[in-house]
């Protein structure tokens, strides 16, 4: 009987964990093309970028905070030479509950079903990581063991000055590199600040090679 009784607990578990997931759909999108970017760097632009976000219905997340931002963030970056070229807002549906979360486990599964273009950015109600970040890069150096996460950028609802936090992140997956300045007026000190949006040509240096050298950023075409 008992041994009975295990078996049924033991068929009970596979079914659970044998259950698909929750269907996750793609509700809207809002491309933002070229001609909505305008171009605002004091030279020439010489690396084209483009960035996939993804955003749930249910969360406090509004589709023109996140496309009023990254217009902001691209003109931070404008000044080493980095034009955004295209940018796309896909807002889903459905799945998980636990999606909309920055979790490692869940986080990974979220990557692997939306297929995002990198440099992507998830915009989530929370992070369930220790210690809390109101936002958080990944590059090759901390994704050894979650490989879907590399050049993500992962923002939570309680993010403040949200286009220098963008401008901030990007520059982190970019440089793929976790260092910050003590600079004043620097985007890279540990902390965003209105103010706090100055480049230095080494960053700007470090961003272009790396991002190239990783796929992340395209050279511009002589027009």
């Amino acid at each position: 009987m008992r041994a009975a009784f295990i078996v049924c607990l033991l068929c009970l578990a596979f079914a659970i964990h044998a259950q698909p997931a929750a269907p996750l759909r793609l509700a809207d999108t809002w491309p933002l093309p070229e001609h909505e970017l305008p171009y605002a760097g004091p030279a020439p632009s010489t690396h084209r970028l483009h960035l996939d976000l993804i955003m749930f219905r249910d969360t406090s997340w509004e589709p023109e905070r996140i496309l009023d931002a990254v217009r902001g963030g691209a003109a931070i970056l404008a000044q080493c030479g980095i034009r955004l070229e295209r940018a796309e807002l896909y807002r889903f549906e459905g799945g998980d509950p636990g999606l909309r979360y920055l979790s490692t486990p869940v986080s990974r599964q979220l990557v692997r079903r939306v297929r995002p273009a990198k440099p992507a950015l998830f915009f989530v109600r929370d992070t369930r990581h220790v210690p809390t970040f109101d936002a958080e890069a990944f590059g090759s150096g901390n994704t050894a063991a979650r490989p879907e996460l590399v050049f993500t950028v992962w923002v939570t609802a309680w993010i403040r000055d949200l286009p220098l936090a963008l401008a901030h992140e990007l520059a982190h997956v970019l440089m793929d590199s976790g260092r910050h300045s003590t600079e004043p007026g620097n985007l890279m000190r540990d902390e965003t600040a209105p103010g706090n949006t100055q480049l230095t040509p080494e960053q700007c240096a470090g961003m272009i090679q790396a991002g190239e050298r990783n796929g992340l950023l395209q050279r511009e075409i002589a027009r």
